[in-house]
């Protein structure tokens, strides 16, 4: 397997830096889908992919794509904030929904919280996401983990998601766990910090390939 090392400076560049990356026949490989979302299409996927931001609290944290480019662009803050409010802060799911990521982290934050706030250096504070039992859903959640730790007085995380669509998904997933990690982090009273994300999953759909290049210049 290849593992893709990105350093970025925030999410937008993040996103940047895997577009142009994942279009590079050298960084990725390309196959058809047999099993699981938009089956038949061709999926471009990095091996493994670690992306490392070090400022992801700079704004903005969604993608600019200048106007003259002519495409619509992946989400906005609008959209990350009702996010943010209605599936990774609420417990509430609708009637049919198997799971939301907020029903999974409200039975944890408030222990990751006080846990973090009375012992800082502690390698326990995580939060599980995953369960045994997703192996038995058709489309089991993509981020599995959120692991927190604090370190020089800052919040970071380290996040992992087994799938992860890098056009419509990792613009607001990882601009919507930015504003949870600077919740938590003024919970704890220590300052916002960095955030590493990883992925074993993290493709491109062939509906966005022409988006990707002509984004990226390509």
């Amino acid at each position: 397997m290849q593992i893709t090392h990105i350093k970025a400076h925030n999410l937008p560049d993040a996103w940047f830096q895997c577009l142009w990356r994942i279009m590079d026949n050298k960084s990725a490989r390309e196959y058809t889908v047999q099993k699981g979302s938009f089956e038949g299409h061709k999926r471009r996927e990095f091996d493994f992919a670690l992306i490392h931001i070090t400022n992801p609290g700079q704004r903005s944290l969604v993608p600019d794509i200048p106007p003259s480019m002519d495409i619509t662009p992946p989400t906005n803050m609008d959209y990350v904030n009702e996010y943010f409010a209605n599936y990774l802060m609420s417990p509430l799911m609708q009637e049919n929904e198997q799971y939301t990521y907020g029903n999974r982290i409200s039975t944890s934050i408030d222990r990751v919280i006080t846990m973090l706030r009375n012992s800082p250096g502690t390698n326990q504070a995580t939060i599980e996401i995953a369960m045994p039992s997703d192996i038995k859903l058709p489309d089991p959640p993509c981020l599995r983990v959120i692991d927190c730790r604090v370190q020089d007085n800052k919040l970071h995380f380290v996040v992992y998601f087994r799938s992860w669509d890098l056009w419509g998904g990792f613009p607001p997933n990882l601009a919507g766990l930015q504003l949870l990690k600077e919740y938590m982090a003024g919970e704890i009273g220590v300052e916002d910090g960095e955030m590493i994300a990883s992925s074993k999953g993290l493709h491109l759909y062939d509906f966005a390939f022409d988006f990707a290049k002509r984004r990226t210049y390509k």
